[in-house]
């Protein structure tokens, strides 16, 4: 064979195509052009039958193809498209090798979807329809805002004065929004091509921080403002990547797939809420989208601000203060303490459940309370963090449970349409009219979700009314509530409004909302968090509670007489976790959790990655995993100590659809050791795939979240 001669150039070209995890292309291919392209180019280039998505990739003088293999040629450029530049080349390099994913994998998946379908004429009709005055950067005029506390103040002196990166801890409602908004005004105005990236969680349950961006920032233009989530449609994520890209977006607010966008100019990253476990990606390239950030950072010469009232351990960690003998802490920490307008800081009470009747959903002195802050005109918000009416349906008789046929969960019991749902893998039945294995029509709901706390606090507060006479008003937010970005919107909006009065929901309300009229919160059930064989669970769930009850009494005013509550039920008040939420000590809870981690030799103190393998059959997953560790065990990492790795173990949630599932945890005391060591690895991976066909999948999680 010979290479192609039908060009007029014979110019040969490395371009990365979206092969598959499975598959070993992980490199890129070779395409004759007629064309020189420069790296980060968008091509169309033939892929066997079909035709794809491709992009140009620096060239490596070492990688050319032997001079007898029969090139094919691209089939179109973007010459239309600014190529995507060296920094956002170098992002994907590092992403890619780091987290143990293929280049053209990691990089076309980055795209927006819609971008892989357009042709060359169809995407210059798009840029003409963008294309806009640039607009002129934003005054500095601050007078309209609000006035800054002395603390906002000096955070914001510190952030000029440095280049970060910074951990911003800030208590709930101490106006840590108004800093980021602040900073990005300051960016924006000292250079008028700057872009500013703000990554929210989750967008859809921050809408009040959608429309403060962009009350703030209208005045930049119609196309300054973009979202980018998933939530949009693919032309609406198409659209604010081309805007983003070209540099006509000055402000991006995203979630964790922004902070693989192109944003050329982009000078400062925001990471709000970063403890939240939302930035880590679950599925595909399980990145870390704050983790990134801060590398991005680095990588553009942007200036990267993480904030949370309850920061991770590891961020923490990265920011404590320097002792004598060690390096600089990797992160500057930043602190507010204290909330807007001086406001107090909600009361915590606990109520021991196990002086309650058996059998208690709402404590009579958690409900007594309640009563006094609606006849107040006061919203209450309620926490349980399950929904569905029962996490089981069950036989008296004969023991039958409601198990999901498929997974290695039960059917959730969901009264409203009086169905069995698996929250796995979605399967969906009728409540039997009997035991389908007896025949018992007594059939019991076992535990509480969020549907049935809603219809028992309906029936209990039935004779509450509101100051004008009229009945109480209950709301339930959830995942079956609000379906869609625009059903949650609206309810929220009702929220604010004052049109509901309680508000029942799950860790959906828990985060993310300036709720004012909220002055009480309740949290009923968190006692499964407490002994939880997952060493993070601790983290998490004082995080949620303390998230949970940042939202009451944050407006002042109606705080005045009465500061705002939070309120837990649980049969462990005395546990340590609850006293240290007690005291609002999140400092102390943190450094008592870093100091247990240090001795168990846990993260951020060692390093983890875990190889997951999906087959029909557990005895098949694992012997995949088993045949790794074989192949590994003579290795030095291994031998040396440096690297260890722990047998093969179904994972906590064995079977899902029909797909059993194990994993194996590899750990080691240095970065390095283990990227070197996963390195080395994968290859042989790839070839062990051949010899266990009845494996499905397998995976690499680097810095996982769920052991």
């Amino acid at each position: 064979m010979s290479r192609n001669q039908g060009l007029d150039t014979d110019c040969v070209l490395q371009v990365l195509v979206a092969t598959p995890a499975h598959s070993r292309l992980s490199g890129p291919l070779h395409y004759l052009s007629d064309q020189n392209h420069p790296p980060g180019t968008l091509v169309r280039v033939p892929l066997g039958q079909r035709e794809t998505l491709g992009l140009v990739w620096p060239s490596e003088a070492h990688a050319a193809p032997p001079p007898e293999v029969r090139l094919r040629p691209i089939l179109e450029a973007w010459v239309g498209l600014p190529a995507l530049d060296a920094s956002w080349l170098s992002l994907v390099t590092f992403t890619a090798s780091y987290y143990q994913r293929s280049l053209g994998e990691l990089a076309l998946s980055s795209l927006p979807p819609a971008l892989k379908s357009l042709r060359q004429a169809a995407l210059e009709r798009r840029l003409a329809m963008l294309s806009s005055p640039t607009p002129q950067a934003p005054s500095t005029d601050t007078s309209p805002w609000p006035e800054l506390t002395q603390e906002q103040s000096l955070v914001l002196q510190q952030m000029a004065r440095a280049n970060g990166p910074f951990l911003l801890h800030g208590s709930t409602g101490s106006g840590k929004t108004e800093v980021y908004l602040r900073r990005a005004a300051e960016v924006l105005a000292s250079d008028p091509h700057a872009q500013v990236l703000i990554m929210v969680p989750e967008i859809n349950l921050t809408p009040q921080l959608t429309q403060r961006v962009t009350d703030r920032f209208a005045k930049l233009g119609e196309h300054a403002i973009v979202a980018m989530h998933s939530g949009l449609t693919p032309a609406q994520r198409l659209r604010s990547w081309l805007l983003a890209h070209t540099g006509r977006a000055r402000v991006i607010l995203g979630t964790r797939l922004a902070v693989l966008a192109s944003i050329p100019r982009l000078k400062l990253i925001v990471v709000d809420e970063e403890h939240d476990p939302s930035y880590k990606q679950q599925e595909g390239a399980r990145y870390s989208a704050r983790d990134l950030a801060v590398y991005r950072g680095h990588l553009q010469q942007a200036q990267v601000v993480l904030g949370s009232a309850t920061p991770s351990l590891e961020s923490w960690h990265h920011s404590r203060p320097a002792v004598t003998g060690e390096s600089a802490p990797r992160y500057q920490r930043l602190s507010m303490p204290t909330r807007m307008g001086q406001a107090a800081m909600p009361q915590w009470r606990r109520v021991d459940m196990g002086q309650q009747p058996k059998g208690t959903l709402v404590a009579p002195p958690l409900l007594s309370a309640m009563r006094e802050r609606l006849q107040r005109g006061e919203q209450v918000l309620v926490l349980l963090n399950r929904r569905g009416y029962a996490p089981v349906l069950h036989c008296h008789d004969c023991g039958w449970k409601s198990d999901c046929p498929h997974c290695s969960a039960y059917r959730v019991f969901h009264k409203s349409d009086r169905s069995l749902r698996c929250h796995h893998c979605s399967l969906t039945q009728p409540v039997p009219r009997a035991c389908p294995a007896c025949g018992n029509h007594d059939i019991g709901a076992l535990g509480h979700g969020t549907e049935k706390i809603e219809e028992t606090l309906a029936g209990l507060l039935a004779d509450v009314r509101r100051a004008d006479g009229s009945a109480l008003r209950i709301a339930r937010i959830d995942a079956d509530a609000a379906r869609n970005p625009s059903e949650l919107a609206q309810q929220l909006a009702q929220v604010h409004a004052g049109e509901v009065d309680l508000l029942v929901g799950t860790q959906m309300i828990a985060k993310g909302h300036d709720f004012r009229r909220v002055t009480m919160v309740a949290a009923l059930n968190p006692d499964g968090a407490l002994f939880s064989a997952d060493f993070r669970a601790p983290e998490r769930l004082f995080a949620l509670l303390m998230q949970a009850a940042g939202r009451a009494g944050r407006d002042a005013r109606l705080a005045a007489h009465e500061a705002g509550e939070m309120w837990v039920q649980t049969f462990h008040p005395t546990h340590p976790l609850f006293e240290k939420l007690k005291q609002h000590d999140v400092a102390g809870f943190i450094e008592q959790q870093l100091l247990e981690r240090q001795q168990a030799g846990l993260p951020p103190f060692s390093h983890q990655a875990l190889l997951r393998a999906e087959a029909r059959s557990q005895e098949a997953a694992q012997a995949f995993l088993q045949a790794a560790m074989a192949q590994a065990h003579a290795w030095p990492e291994l031998a040396s100590g440096r690297v260890t790795i722990y047998p093969a173990i179904p994972m906590g949630m064995p079977r899902v659809a029909n797909v059993e599932r194990a994993q194996m945890l590899v750990e080691s005391s240095a970065r390095p050791a283990l990227q070197q060591f996963l390195s080395q690895w994968h290859p042989v991976l790839h070839q062990l795939r051949d010899a266990h066909r009845s494996v499905i999948r397998w995976a690499i999680d680097v810095d996982p979240l769920v052991i």
